[in-house]
């Protein structure tokens, strides 16, 4: 029996490092490794990378493995080659940079790109011969986009859940990537995608609409094959862990030496990997510039700069850490005197009991990332520092600013915020700074990294609950046999079948939906076997052309025309003398819709949006609906809703009441209807309860049953047409 819950990362929370004695294992450097470490990892099994080569234990996995395995952990082996395309390569030099928006670091290299398909592939490969088949997947960041979509094919029953740690950039930036769709695609795998903060959300949201087409319903994305729910769940930190943190000894005796090192003077802290996201040459040039504005501070505070060693081996890091050690340089000679030196600069990691005594012996907290999804540093602060001493100083641009609305708020591309800022965190007042802090800590209290797990796994529960909801009803299995059954021992059976979403797929223009040969022959062999009434909101001259050869009943303009045998009839008495009335305002909002058009039939007017930009059209169409409903009311019309598509027509006219008078002219012993979309469900609703009614891919119906899309329902009509053809009508 596979592992019930698998944790997928880049990294294993553990580390690989060859020594001459052996192998050492040590906790990983991270924030996603820091973050889940206070989660248990009880029946969890974490997979990742090890942080060593493949080639470094070569003769020697069998130990290692089994190390790992002890741990709870599984190794997903690199090679360097893999190592240099996937991480260094993709990760770092594409995605990184792009979603942190400086796109003047951004490479894209094809060779990246196929190093990082295939090792997300071995990532999805791994966890799929680990896990079981229903089990809960958890997939982490960037450097994973690809796994959710290889997993699905691979253990098409799971749950998997996706988080991003970094910020998703907008569409404009997003857009300029050459494997966009693929990335998109590649995370529509998962059944719940987790971003930090609503704005994330909305990037994503808005690049699958542009992208893909795919529209939402408070964050559910419904594709042609499944339902994904987006939402948002800001990580968190142990809170209590650093809250507590002041009563170790181990800390306590790191406050005493720092005091002892600091003495009087107030200490402003600055902790972060040396990072070129991270805004740590521009905190610099404020710290200048405040010195220089403010003399009344110099020998008054110092600055603790702690820059963590990153990405070493690539270029912007190299000539990042560069202007750093100059600018530490620079001002130090500048201010420095003696007794005093404006900057202590840690080029390295630390250990907890170091970094907590900094957290709590701080005055002053400067944490003005350029960019950045959470930032658990601003965090970690918060929960440490008494409520009576510290001050946050936080960028508006890190994700933690949209919780941590009391910190002082800057824009860290102003000098003059941070310099401001600065000033008035040394001289807040001490009710001000409890007052601050105090509501800060509360929330992080409620909100720590545990219940950050516990709502992300909920979710994907109720996510996966919210699916079934919609596939409870798919025509798999016993469901589909009854049909196919019933439909061999009919004598006279009749299908209602839309076109446009049903039987073809949507296109750009709606004059290019062209049935295919194969289309065309499936309907000439069931129209041999049951009465076939293709019902559709086209117009009768493009029925015609399409199907006037075929044996068939066609339904124009959803129900205003009927061709039974070889002549077209009108169904009722309409008029058109509204259209004078609606069409400019139609043509009003299609002048305003850059990709918007009318098409005009005879007894509707139809507002086409497919080609219009998504958000514009999803906008427009809107404003458009609600320009119309106190207009079409005395009219006697109504306003259809359709894919990509508004309706203008008399009230009467549906395709459930042409289905009622179609069937009023037989007696018939199967009734079956297929269609996609709401002018479909006039038809569910109309038929005998019976009837075997089926839905074209996701969303609320009043349909029996669903299939996930057109190649699904063309697939079970062939079904149909075999069973009957066959002459195995199955069991009565």
């Amino acid at each position: 029996m596979g592992a019930k819950f698998v944790l997928v990362a880049n990294r294993l929370p553990v580390s690989v490092t060859r020594t001459e004695e052996g192998f050492l294992f040590k906790p990983s450097v991270g924030g996603l490794a820091t973050a889940l470490s206070s989660i248990s990892t009880e029946k969890i099994l974490w997979v990742g990378w090890p942080g060593l080569p493949a080639e470094d234990f070569a003769g020697h996995e069998k130990k290692v493995f089994s190390e790992l395995e002890s741990l709870g952990c599984y190794p997903v082996c690199l090679s360097r080659e893999e190592i240099e395309v996937f991480y260094h390569g993709f990760a770092n030099r594409t995605l990184w940079p792009l979603c942190h928006y400086f796109l003047q670091y951004t490479i894209f290299e094809a060779a990246y790109w196929e190093g990082y398909r295939e090792v997300n592939r071995k990532y999805a490969e791994t966890v799929a011969e680990l896990a079981d088949e229903e089990a809960t997947v958890w997939v982490h960041d960037y450097q994973l986009f690809l796994v959710p979509g290889f997993l699905r094919r691979l253990l098409p029953r799971a749950r998997i859940g996706f988080f991003l740690h970094i910020p998703f950039p907008s569409y404009e930036v997003f857009r300029v990537l050459p494997w966009r769709r693929e990335i998109l695609e590649g995370l529509l795998g998962a059944d719940l995608v987790g971003f930090h903060t609503y704005e994330y959300t909305r990037h994503f949201l808005s690049s699958l609409r542009r992208l893909l087409g795919y529209e939402h319903q408070l964050g559910l994305v419904t594709t042609e094959t499944r339902a994904v729910k987006v939402e948002v769940f800001p990580i968190s930190i142990d809170y209590q862990k650093f809250a507590r943190a002041a009563e170790d000894s181990e800390v306590q005796a790191r406050i005493e030496a720092l005091r002892r090192e600091v003495g009087e003077r107030r200490l402003i802290l600055s902790v972060d990997r040396l990072d070129y996201t991270k805004g740590i040459p521009q905190r610099l040039w404020a710290y200048e510039a405040f010195l220089e504005r403010y003399p009344e501070w110099r020998e008054q505070v110092v600055l603790v700069l702690v820059g963590v060693p990153s990405r070493t081996e690539v270029e912007h890091y190299q000539e990042l850490k560069s202007e750093v050690d100059e600018l530490i340089g620079r001002i130090n000679g500048r201010f420095g005197t003696l007794g005093w030196t404006p900057v202590h600069y840690l080029y390295r990691s630390l250990d907890f009991p170091e970094l907590a005594a900094l957290y709590w012996l701080a005055e002053v907290a400067l944490v003005t990332p350029l960019r950045d999804g959470m930032n658990l540093i601003a965090k970690e602060y918060v929960a440490t520092v008494p409520e009576d001493r510290g001050v946050l100083i936080l960028s508006e641009m890190a994700g933690a600013a949209a919780e941590l609305s009391e910190a002082m708020l800057v824009n860290p591309f102003s000098q003059e915020d941070l310099v401001r800022a600065l000033h008035e965190a040394l001289s807040l007042p001490r009710d001000e700074k409890i007052e601050r802090n105090r509501r800060m800590k509360e929330r992080l209290r409620r909100y720590d990294v545990h219940r950050w797990a516990r709502e992300f796994l909920s979710a994907l529960e109720e996510t996966r609950k919210l699916q079934e909801s919609f596939v409870s009803h798919r025509l798999v299995g016993a469901p589909r046999e009854e049909v196919l059954s019933a439909f061999g021992r009919a004598q006279n059976p009749i299908l209602f079948l839309d076109y446009d979403g049903t039987l073809t797929g949507f296109v750009a223009r709606p004059e290019r939906a062209v049935p295919d040969a194969s289309l065309r022959d499936l309907l000439q062999r069931l129209a041999q076997v049951a009465r076939v009434v293709l019902i559709s909101g086209r117009d009768p001259e493009t029925l015609e052309r399409w199907f006037g050869d075929l044996p068939l009943t066609l339904v124009a303009e959803h129900g205003v025309f009927v061709r039974r045998d070889s002549t077209w009839e009108i169904t009722g008495e309409y008029t058109e003398d509204w259209k004078e009335t609606v069409r400019p305002i139609l043509e009003l909002y299609a002048d305003r819709t850059p990709g918007a058009f009318v098409e005009e039939k005879r007894y509707s007017l139809v507002w086409h949006y497919r080609l219009a930009e998504s958000e514009l059209g999803e906008m427009r169409a809107h404003e458009l609906k609600e320009a119309l409903l106190d207009l079409v009311q005395p009219l006697g019309l109504m306003v259809l809703e359709g894919q990509k598509v508004l309706e203008v027509k008399p009230r009467e006219i549906n395709k459930g009441t042409m289905a009622r008078r179609i069937l009023a002219e037989g007696a018939y012993d199967f009734v079956l209807a297929m269609g996609d979309d709401w002018t479909d469900e006039y038809l569910f609703e109309a038929l005998p309860p019976e009837s075997f009614t089926v839905k074209i891919g996701y969303g609320l119906t009043r349909a029996r049953y669903r299939l996930e899309g057109v190649a699904e329902a063309r697939r079970f009509l062939e079904e149909l047409w075999r069973r009957k053809s066959s002459g195995t009508p199955g069991p009565s």
